[in-house]
């Protein structure tokens, strides 16, 4: 039986290391340490990687450190548009839900619509229906809402008046939140969670609700999720593009994440967790920083900048 793990991502839209306070610092470890033991905490009883990621990514979605759930950017209307996704690699089956607005935990509509498969995506109105619809209690677009992200959209509004937008920091700009897990049966799941980037159109969706792009499981080979530029994600189909490179070019999993990450999305804010069938994990970036860690029976580690 293999040896279960987990591994997270927080965005790599990490605050810059110069801007990072002692206290912030902390409250970002400490919530990176409290998803990682969400998770492995159920793996140890034996339970399925998709609960472990789910419980994993939860705890991320109600941590206002994190750009998903709440504490999820603003759109340039001062709104909340909400996307996550899970993929199970043990039978292929997969949910997301793109553009919510009064979901709570996006992973757990996720999981349930993995659950049904068809449908495997919704959106917007059609995504608050159906989760309320299957049990899910809707909050208000406001439960979302920090003082930070209010922040961030005006500082966003103003370097676009500025026309300093391209100065913008990863941070300042976007961040998603992603658990990978193998379980001790062999098998592999990923969930990714976000809201999107600041000052975002409007019915904007990235690629965390996109399978294969975002968000990507196959007991076969690896088990993914991302972050960074979503629009880039897709075009390159970066989940799918993983598992292929395992699967039919026999790289490794460190081998395919490193040239995914710095070649293929060179120049592009971005970043990863994966793990393979072997329970070999990557957490490669090509930012300042990713919010980032790990946990196997013997090992648990948090990181944002350094290595």
């Amino acid at each position: 039986m293999p040896t279960p793990v987990l591994a997270i991502h927080g965005g790599c839209g990490a605050i810059p290391r110069a801007s990072l306070t002692p206290e912030t610092n902390a409250a970002a470890r400490d919530a990176l340490r409290r998803a990682l033991q969400a998770g492995y905490a159920l793996l140890q009883d034996g339970a399925s990687a998709v609960d472990a990621v789910t419980a994993a990514v939860q705890v991320m979605e109600d941590d206002p450190v994190f750009n998903a759930g709440t504490g999820a950017a603003l759109n340039r209307d001062g709104v909340h548009e909400l996307d996550a996704s899970l993929m199970d690699g043990a039978t292929g089956r997969a949910g997301a839900v793109a553009g919510a607005r009064r979901i709570r935990n996006p992973v757990q509509v996720a999981r349930a619509l993995a659950g049904v498969s068809d449908p495997l995506l919704l959106i917007g109105d059609a995504a608050d229906a159906w989760a309320e619809a299957h049990g899910f209690a809707p909050v208000p677009n406001t439960h979302f809402t920090t003082r930070a992200r209010q922040d961030a959209l005006r500082a966003m509004l103003e370097r676009e008046t500025l026309g300093t937008t391209a100065r913008a920091t990863e941070f300042e700009k976007h961040g998603t939140v992603g658990a990978v897990a193998l379980d001790a049966h062999g098998h592999l799941a990923a969930a990714t969670s976000t809201g999107g980037y600041t000052a975002k159109p409007p019915g904007r969706v990235g690629d965390s609700p996109i399978i294969g792009a975002g968000t990507w499981a196959d007991d076969r080979t690896c088990a993914m999720s991302g972050t960074g530029k979503g629009e880039l994600f897709i075009r390159v189909a970066a989940g799918h593009d993983l598992h292929a490179r395992l699967l039919y070019a026999g790289q490794t999993l460190e081998h395919a994440a490193q040239d995914l990450i710095h070649r293929t999305l060179q120049g592009v804010g971005a970043g990863l967790c994966a793990v393979d069938r072997h329970g070999n994990v990557v957490l490669p970036y090509n930012t300042e920083g990713m919010y980032r860690g790990f946990i196997t029976a013997d090992t648990l580690h948090v990181a944002i900048h350094e290595d």
